[in-house]
This record gives C-alpha cells, sequence and structure tokens, in this order.
C-alpha cells in the first residue's frame, strides 16, 4: 500500500492497547513518565545541539514510536536516555545538520549531571561534564548498537511528516494573516504543534499531520480572539468535527498532564537507565509492602479524554 506524501502510516490498535515495557511488568504509569521524560530529554539534546525543530520533531517521533506495540523495545532492556540519543543521531544524520557523536553524547552527557528530571533552570550546572576517553568509546559502541536495534524496531522509518508547513499554508488559505493578530496566531498554532510531540496520548502517531494542523489552527484562534472565515472551515480541510475536538482536547492535555508529572516527582529524578528503573521498581515495591507494585501514581487526566472530546464551537 502506497502512503500519500501528505500523509503517515499511523499506529494500530494493537500497538496502542499495550506494549513489550508492559508485558515485561512495568507499570502503566511508570512507562507514561518515562516516555514523557525521554521526549523532553530529547527536545532538550536538541536544543542545545543547535538542531532545527523540524529535526527535532522527526527525532521525538522517532523516540516515541520506538516503544509503542508489544513488538517493539522495552524501558526493562533498553535505557530511555540511549535511545533519546539515538533518535536525535538518527533524525541529525538523515538532514542537513548532521552531528558528531562526541557532541551527542558530550550533550547527553551535561543533561545526565542535572540532579532532577523537573529541574528550575536557575539550578543547571555551570561546569560541562568530562567524558574519559574509555567512556566515550564505551557509549560510543552503544549508541551505534541501540541505533541499529531502532531502525529494525521501527522499519527504518525515521523520516515522518510533519504539520508545520501545512499550518503554515492553511492560515494563508484562510487569509489568516490578514487579521491584525494573524502573527501571533500563527505563534500560537505552531506552539501548540511543538506541545502536541510530548503528548501521552500519542496524537502524532494516531493523527494525519493535516488534521494536527486544523486543531493547531483552531484552538490558536480561540485563544488570541480571530474570527475564521466560513461556517465549519475545518470540513475544508477534510477534518471532521469529532476528531477536532479530540485533538483539541489532546493538545489542552499536555499542560495538565505535565504538571501533574512534574508534581509527582518533585526533586527526583526519572529513571532514564535500566538501573535506575530498577531502584525505582524497588522503592515501589517497598513501599507498598508487596510485589504487585500497587502505587498511588499521579492521576494524569490526559490519558482519559473521550473520543469525542469536547464540544466544538464555531472559530
Amino acid at each position: 500500500m502506497e502512503f500519500s506524501p501528505l500523509a503517515n502510516p499511523l499506529a494500530t490498535v494493537a500497538q496502542l492497547e499495550t506494549s513489550n515495557s508492559q508485558f515485561d511488568g512495568l507499570p502503566a504509569d511508570l512507562e507514561k513518565s518515562i516516555r514523557f521524560a525521554g521526549a523532553r530529554l530529547t527536545q532538550a539534546a536538541g536544543i542545545l545541539l543547535r538542531l532545527p525543530q523540524e529535526v527535532i520533531a522527526q527525532a521525538i517521533l522517532i523516540f516515541m514510536r520506538y516503544w509503542l506495540g508489544p513488538e517493539a523495545g522495552s524501558l526493562h532492556h533498553d535505557p530511555a536516555d540511549v535511545v533519546s540519543a539515538a533518535s536525535i543521531y538518527l533524525a541529525a544524520k538523515t538532514s542537513a545538520y548532521q552531528k558528531s557523536a562526541r557532541s551527542v553524547i558530550n550533550v547527553y552527557a551535561f543533561l545526565d549531571s542535572i540532579p532532577t528530571t523537573y529541574t528550575d533552570l536557575s539550578q543547571l550546572p555551570e561546569g560541562v561534564p568530562y567524558v574519559s576517553e574509555s567512556t566515550y568509546t564505551t557509549r560510543k559502541r552503544r549508541l551505534f548498537s541501540v541505533e541499529v536495534e531502532v531502525l529494525e524496531s521501527i522499519g527504518f522509518q525515521i523520516t515522518f511528516t510533519l504539520p508545520y508547513t501545512l499550518c503554515f499554508t492553511y492560515l494563508q488559505a484562510l487569509d489568516a494573516f490578514t487579521y491584525p493578530r494573524g502573527q501571533h496566531l500563527a505563534r500560537r498554532a505552531m506552539a501548540h504543534l511543538n506541545t502536541g510531540l510530548l503528548s501521552p496520548q500519542f496524537l502524532y502517531l494516531t493523527h494525519q499531520p493535516h488534521a494536527l494542523a486544523v486543531a493547531a489552527i483552531y484552538l490558536a484562534a480561540r485563544e488570541v480572539g480571530v474570527k475564521l472565515p466560513g461556517v465549519e472551515w475545518w470540513e475544508v480541510f477534510d477534518v471532521d468535527r469529532e476528531e477536532l475536538g479530540f485533538l483539541v482536547v489532546g493538545f489542552l492535555s499536555v499542560g495538565t498532564f505535565a504538571a501533574e508529572e512534574k508534581k509527582y516527582w518533585g526533586t527526583r529524578k526519572v529513571p532514564m537507565t535500566v538501573a535506575e528503573l530498577d531502584e525505582e521498581l524497588d522503592v515501589r515495591r517497598v513501599s507498598s509492602g508487596n510485589a504487585s507494585l500497587e502505587v498511588d501514581a499521579p492521576q494524569n487526566s490526559s490519558t482519559g479524554v473521550s473520543q469525542s472530546g469536547s464540544p466544538v464551537g464555531e472559530c
């Protein structure tokens, strides 16, 4: 089956229902926390490597897709930080902004030195951690090994169609830039698209780019007070009301999810390595008093959104 160059192959129901990590006994709430923190780690690494947003977005989608489905990678065996590094390395390699393995390893060494996952910017370490030659050689070997694993797991699909260009094109078609707040509308729409990359609902892996672009424009228009022309204009771009409502709620829920994660983890680090994960699971076993791993996890409202979303009014 051939896909349109403006479309992506979407995740299947089977891939969304469970994961290899859960088959290995990882609690679903902890898996969501690690995936979210790993996506943020990938984003931070891309910024420090001075990669454009399009390349960072590709890397985050590679990272997210690697964990999807019962045949995918397992956090019990694959360190999230190394998979993140491999995703950045792969995305940059296939772009005009290639980065050396040493640059990637140095950036991740710096990020690993930050004491907490949800740290205040004022608490960032001042110096750059030293990576010895022997450590560099070991980490480079591991990076290249995981790179191959990622490629095989995602079927060598490391390029995704992104909604940014479509969003800009749709804004032009709607004459959005003729409004006094048109530029602000465009910036807000792009911001929502960036936020959606981190969604625990896999918005980018379950919806096509054109739908993501339309939902970002709709939400941004409501926020900045721009009334776009036409009744149910989103249907012109082949997006129905139900999908639009679901995506709008999905975009909005990321902020709530992030706030809940920050509150839950506090000054602790989300486990990014297998050793850290084992330690976290041991702590949970002790705190629960048994080996069932039943713990009081953050109630992430973003994962309980109905497919219908919230009622969508005209914009």
